[in-house]
């Protein structure tokens, strides 16, 4: 996938523009948020499981080298095969080159982010091998030439007449907006991808060491079709997704669906042990795992560590009012929303995310809303300051804290400009009680309007309240 991220300024203004991608964005607004509050107010112990996860999260990172061999080990003891991919190239080729040994021309997908990470499915098509989404929105997506947009919900920038073009393009038959229609149409055209696909290829939602199992998480079973019928299971998954035990998986799945969409559990959750065993019915003759670290190692111990609890619910975008104004493109890469501003930078450098962690309000929503407990506004001002450290930022940003800090030392200064900016700010105000344009200030009055500063400075207050408190 291009990297678009230095063009985020760009590409918020077009999507504030795109009529289609508001009404879209719309029924974000009005489902996700409204049922995850619903799935939480009927489970008392939510908070507390909030807090479990967070601290069997940080034990895995301070064990992370024990529970991954551990991990391993169970793989190799079930008959599977383990892969370590330091980069996106390793990871690649150590999975074309297991596609080559099966003589793969075609394989099907689940929805995996990891794969989109490292740019799976054009490294494959370029070597020969074509890969087919098998999830509904990553399918419809595929058809478009287009990307997800959101992490659970890969397709939310859509409505359902841009999902009927393309199934009226690609599949030749008449046009309907009916929903089941389109539905039964994609299950009858991918249903011969399923039996005909030499490999399968999968994601992983938790890794468990004590079993070397790895468990997705479907609302379609797409999934189950995919690592099940070919000859070969391949599931691509990062580190940070290995968890001790059964039991410390099954905490997490309680957080992610409630999280992720407000179901109380997913509908499918299905297990993968490794390869077919003497008696089974079905399953894949050969099962590997390819584990992505991709600059993943290199946060252990720092302040950013806290990003690897991240369980992928996305209940950070689902909440975040600069998402919900301009979408998951136009951060510009895989991962959007405040975990993509957090992650991404780690990921491609801050020369070219440094825009992502400027996105944001900080209203703190994303981290009261998150299942592990990611301070991600405190992640996003960590990636700010180092930005800011390399003389990255914008000159305006630099002269802007350059002055404010001038004051700032000089309180006589300081409160005088204050004043001044105060009665200034009011008789430009007028009547309105609102700021519709104001120099230096575009970025906001563009869009919204500023409210006027109403009463006395916080100076004044806190001087007067001080007098009032020395008073007998």
């Amino acid at each position: 996938m291009q990297i678009n991220t230095p063009f985020f300024k760009e590409r918020a203004h077009d999507a504030m523009e795109d009529k289609n991608l508001q009404r879209a964005l719309g029924n974000l607004k009005a489902g996700f948020p409204e049922k995850r509050a619903i799935a939480v107010s009927r489970m008392p112990e939510f908070e507390e499981l909030r807090n479990q996860g967070r601290d069997l999260k940080n034990h895995v990172m301070e064990n992370l080298d024990l529970y991954l061999e551990q991990f391993e080990a169970k793989v190799i003891e079930n008959g599977g095969h383990v892969h370590w991919a330091r980069t996106s190239e390793d990871a690649n080729k150590i999975i074309l080159d297991i596609c080559k040994q099966e003589n793969a021309k075609t394989v099907t997908k689940g929805k995996s982010m990891v794969t989109e990470e490292i740019g799976l499915n054009d490294y494959l098509e370029q070597n020969g091998v074509q890969p087919v989404e098998t999830d509904l929105g990553e399918y419809i997506l595929q058809l478009r030439g287009d990307h997800p947009s959101h992490i659970i919900a890969p397709a939310i920038h859509l409505n359902l007449d841009d999902v009927a073009e393309a199934f009226h393009e690609h599949h030749k038959r008449p046009k309907s907006d009916d929903p089941a229609v389109l539905m039964q149409e994609a299950r009858e055209v991918l249903r011969d991808k399923f039996v005909a696909a030499d490999v399968g290829i999968t994601g992983a939602n938790f890794c468990v060491a004590e079993t070397g199992s790895t468990i997705i998480v479907t609302n379609e079973g797409n999934g189950d079709l995919t690592q099940t019928l070919p000859k070969t299971h391949i599931v691509v998954t990062s580190i940070e997704k290995v968890v001790p035990t059964l039991e410390d998986m099954t905490l997490f799945l309680r957080l992610l669906a409630r999280s992720a969409t407000g179901q109380e559990f997913t509908v499918y959750n299905t297990l993968s042990s490794g390869p077919r065993r003497e008696g089974d019915q079905d399953g894949p003759e050969n099962f590997h795992v390819v584990l992505v670290d991709n600059g993943r190692s290199e946060m252990v111990g720092t302040e950013l560590q806290d990003m690897l609890r991240c369980i992928r619910c996305s209940a950070c975008m689902n909440h975040c009012p600069v998402y919900g104004a301009v979408g998951g493109h136009s951060y510009g890469w895989v991962y959007p929303g405040p975990m993509g501003s957090v992650l991404t930078p780690q990921m491609i450098g801050i020369e070219k995310g440094g825009m992502l962690p400027n996105a944001s309000t900080f209203c703190g929503k994303c981290e009261s809303v998150c299942p592990v407990k990611i301070p991600l506004p405190k992640l996003m001002r960590h990636w700010r300051e180092d930005e800011f450290e390399k003389h990255l930022s914008p000159k305006a940003v630099r002269y802007g804290i350059a002055g404010w800090a001038f004051l700032a030392k000089r309180p006589v200064l300081y409160k005088t400009y204050t004043r001044m900016a105060t009665w200034f700010m009011k008789r430009w105000a007028g009547k309105k009680g609102k700021i519709e344009k104001m120099p230096l200030a575009g970025g906001w009055t563009d869009w919204r309007d500023m409210p006027a500063p109403q009463g006395k400075t916080f100076m004044q207050s806190w001087k007067e309240q001080q007098k009032a408190g020395e008073q007998p």
